[in-house]
């Protein structure tokens, strides 16, 4: 297929495709004028790429993934590279949310304050 119709069933631009293939991350084969071409594989790392991405990967954590898929295993996350990834992202993911809580607490403690001045005085 090409890349125009690789774009539309994965579900991406062809602009996005191209800068997947400047990165690595795909390899077009071309043909004899020059065309990019992919075929279903193509799709699946595309897929993969987009649904690492969609839940907050960057583009550089998805080759363990993609590589993985390229030497033939049938997921993605079969390899030891891809679940280092996710332990690591899981790791980053912790972090941020202990750091959103403290700052709940904070702006609650805040909140909690400013409605204490604002009640009337009863004695």
């Amino acid at each position: 297929m090409r890349i125009g119709e690789l774009a539309r069933r994965g579900g991406t631009t062809t602009r996005a495709l191209r800068y997947y293939e400047s990165l690595g991350l795909l390899t077009a084969r071309r043909t004899a004028n020059g065309q990019r071409e992919y075929d279903e594989q193509d799709l699946r790392l595309v897929a993969e790429i987009r649904s690492l991405t969609g839940i907050g990967f960057a583009l550089e954590d998805t080759r363990p993934f993609v590589e993985c898929l390229r030497t033939g295993h049938p997921s993605g996350d079969a390899c030891p590279a891809s679940v280092a990834v996710y332990r690591r992202k899981l790791a980053e993911l912790d972090e941020c949310i202990a750091r959103l809580e403290e700052a709940r607490q904070r702006v609650r403690a805040q909140l909690d304050q400013a409605e204490q001045r604002r009640r009337p005085c009863t004695r």
